[in-house]
């Protein structure tokens, strides 16, 4: 057995690639549109595993965008999605300047939590050892649900 990939449903593509790519980091490896079935799958994967996940068609992020609009709740309860980071404070500066709310900041240097367009927790682990804690995030509240 091998993990492949999780799925989850976005009701803006455009909104869910700016987030996933251009804020968070993945890159996109492969695309389906479906005409019939009136979809859109798109594979994202983290950068240092994108050209693998070309090959083997694993580890993704799949985001499934229905063409007829649809409401989706319960992104809480599908739990979160991790990914480990290279530098967590960079990282989190870097979405904070780009207009994500950090729910969870790293205080501690080594976890945050930040939420999709579609509010799917994701939860950003420090590679390694933990950094020391620093400013602002070892005085910062949570904000919101993580």
């Amino acid at each position: 057995m091998e993990y492949l990939h999780t799925m989850i449903r976005v009701s803006d593509l455009d909104a869910s690639l700016d987030f996933y790519c251009n804020k968070l980091g993945l890159v996109e490896v492969n695309r389906k549109e479906s005409e019939r079935g009136r979809f859109t799958l798109v594979f994202l994967a983290a950068p240092s595993q994108a050209e693998a996940a070309k090959e083997t068609k694993s580890p993704l992020l799949e985001l499934t965008y229905n063409w007829d609009p649809e409401e989706y709740t319960g992104g809480r309860n599908f739990g979160h999605l991790a990914f480990a980071v290279e530098n967590i404070y960079e990282l989190c500066a870097h979405l904070q300047d780009n207009g994500v709310v950090i729910n969870r900041p790293p205080r501690d240097g080594h976890m945050a939590f930040v939420r999709s367009p579609d509010g799917i927790s994701i939860e950003l682990l420090q590679k390694g050892d933990a950094l020391e804690a620093q400013e602002p995030w070892a005085s910062m509240q949570n904000q919101g649900e993580w």
